[in-house]
């Protein structure tokens, strides 16, 4: 399989390389396993959380199923930054900083072992798109398989996921509910390993590498703790044989419209706005001009057809109920959202393999039908306007509203203003402004779950906005706009505002304004310096190399 293309030959080949095989053999290489192609399986293991917990597993059964097709397979590691324990901590700086170190890390394991082929396995928001990252900028034949969400967990007759607790700490902040509550919902959230269980980030992440081609169709759905998550590793292990003989690399999927898919899925599944980055970032190690002006038209004429966590009541669990992610991408097919050319690591064009497609879905209730959707306008909208003159995230779908104007109050650090929340001192019709906190600001353009979770806990979530020029959480909802661009620091407009400027956010028509006169605002300019939070290390390096949001928060030389 494979012959002369196979890049292992040059490093497991011949006399000259005996020595290279005695590392090997020194683990139990035999004659026979140097003669195949050559795999990697890429976990990106961790026992900080459960999200990454199973991934050493699933690895043995990668292998498994390579084995059986031809193929020789090491696992190797990549890292994992565990975002819901880092929520609200100095630790959420190094969350969006992980992805392109995930990305480096496994070119560097992939690419100094003379692999042929790789299978990336991840769990958790970041390890994914540094998964996809590094697939794109190595192009070796390679295969994504995600390890799979956590089951849902109960509570009385309630179904509760990992945001509930965010938002009960508010609650209990605001004296809402009591502390035997709030330990009651701890208990009960997450009662499986897997990740985090509604269309949070990571879920999210993992529909969308089927709408880009680079996962198996029907592969992100089964639970973590399923038999039918092992089957697909199985799978994910053997197709990789298929790759290698077809040529099939990650540049010939990720075309211009396998990346428009991704965009119309993650409208129309009212996935996290985190995917917005991740999808630009991807499409850079592609060499795609990709752009947010590309995720803002495929969103104006997509409604959210999937009532899943946090827009809707339901989790990942009853998704695959329903079918799975080609339930959702065989409706936006017919409806020609989809773009049915863009070919996938199957080697099928995704058209083709959505119409030989025949799920069993068990419930019903999940995903609805174009002519009557969960939500008539899409989950996730790009806004521009004076505050953010490059471009602003929100997430529509998860907003009880999408029209808000109301009066600054500023604050520059999360922590500030997670205090005056827990306090009660934020009011009805204000906006909170938290600012420095972009991908050089802070530095690592942190998620604030905490604090957007505290606001709704504490029932503010349809009487107060929030603006952010860093991120949120996949679980956040209500009136929340982030990834502002230029971001503070560099002197984006979101440094201007003072307490008790009009901001207005218009959801529907794409525009956040600050109504504030331009020469006042150059008045204000010609005042400013920025807010200065030093750091040294990894996050001094990150700050001098990231890029703003609107172009993916991307490193580079």
């Amino acid at each position: 399989m494979g012959g002369s293309r196979l890049r292992s030959r040059e490093w497991y080949e011949g006399p000259d390389n005996a020595p290279h095989r005695v590392y090997l053999r020194a683990i139990g290489f035999t004659d026979e396993d140097f003669k195949r192609p050559l795999a990697a399986v890429v976990a990106s293991w961790s026992e900080a959380g459960p999200c990454n917990y199973n991934t050493l597993e699933l690895a043995q059964l990668v292998k498994e199923g390579a084995r059986s097709s031809g193929l020789s397979a090491l696992t190797v590691p990549t890292l994992v930054v565990n975002d819901g324990i880092n929520m609200g901590t100095p630790g959420m700086r190094y969350s969006l900083v992980s992805r392109d170190l995930i990305a480096d890390t496994i070119e560097a394991q992939v690419a100094s072992h003379g692999f042929d082929a790789w299978v990336g396995i991840g769990g958790c928001d970041k390890t994914q798109p540094g998964i996809m990252m590094a697939m794109a900028r190595l192009d070796l034949p390679s295969v994504y398989l995600y390890a799979g969400s956590a089951e849902p967990g109960m509570l009385e007759s309630s179904r509760v996921t990992v945001q509930e607790p965010f938002e009960a700490v508010g609650a209990y902040r605001r004296g809402r509910i009591g502390l035997e509550r709030l330990r009651l919902v701890e208990l009960n959230a997450m009662p499986t390993v897997g990740t985090c269980q509604g269309l949070f980030t990571a879920n999210t992440m993992a529909i969308l590498s089927e709408a880009l081609g680079l996962a198996p169709l029907g592969s992100s759905t089964p639970p973590a703790v399923s038999s039918e998550r092992a089957r697909e590793a199985r799978r994910a292990g053997g197709l990789l044989a298929r790759v290698i003989e077809a040529g099939i690399t990650p540049r010939r999927v990720l075309t211009w419209d396998a990346f428009y898919n991704a965009a119309v899925t993650l409208a129309a599944t009212s996935g996290s706005t985190n995917a917005v980055l991740h999808l630009l970032a991807i499409a850079r190690e592609a060499g795609v001009k990709f752009t947010l002006e590309d995720i803002d038209e495929a969103s104006r004429k997509t409604p959210v057809i999937a009532a899943l966590k946090p827009a809707g009541p339901y989790t990942m669990v009853d998704l695959h109920a329903a079918g799975g992610a080609p339930v959702v991408l065989r409706k936006l097919l017919d409806r020609g959202l989809l773009r049915p050319e863009a070919l996938t690591v199957e080697g099928e064009e995704i058209g083709s393999l959505l119409k030989k497609w025949s799920p069993k879905p068990r419930v019903e209730g999940v995903v609805y039908d174009f002519d009557k959707p969960y939500k008539p306008t899409s989950g996730v909208r790009i806004l521009k306007g004076s505050l953010a003159p490059r471009g602003a995230v929100m997430k529509v779908g998860a907003a009880g509203r999408t029209y808000f104007r109301g009066e600054a109050r500023v604050f520059d650090s999360e922590e500030e203003a997670y205090k005056a929340v827990a306090e009660g001192s934020v009011r009805d019709g204000e906006v909170v402004v938290i600012r420095y906190m972009g991908p050089k600001g802070a530095p690592g353009m942190p998620e604030m779950l905490k604090v957007t979770a505290a606001i709704v806990g504490a029932g503010l979530g349809e009487t107060v906005a929030l603006v952010t020029d860093g991120r949120f959480s996949g679980a956040t909802r209500g009136i929340m706009v982030g990834h502002v661009s230029p971001e503070a620091y560099v002197g984006g407009p979101i440094a201007l505002v003072e307490a008790g400027d009009t901001i207005l956010v218009d959801g529907e028509r794409g525009k956040i304004e600050l109504e504030v006169d331009s020469s006042e605002l150059e008045e204000r300019r010609a005042r400013w310096r920025p807010v200065e939070k030093p750091v040294g290390g990894l996050l001094a390096k990150y700050r001098a190399l990231v890029s703003q949001a609107d172009e993916g928060a991307v490193t580079r030389a």
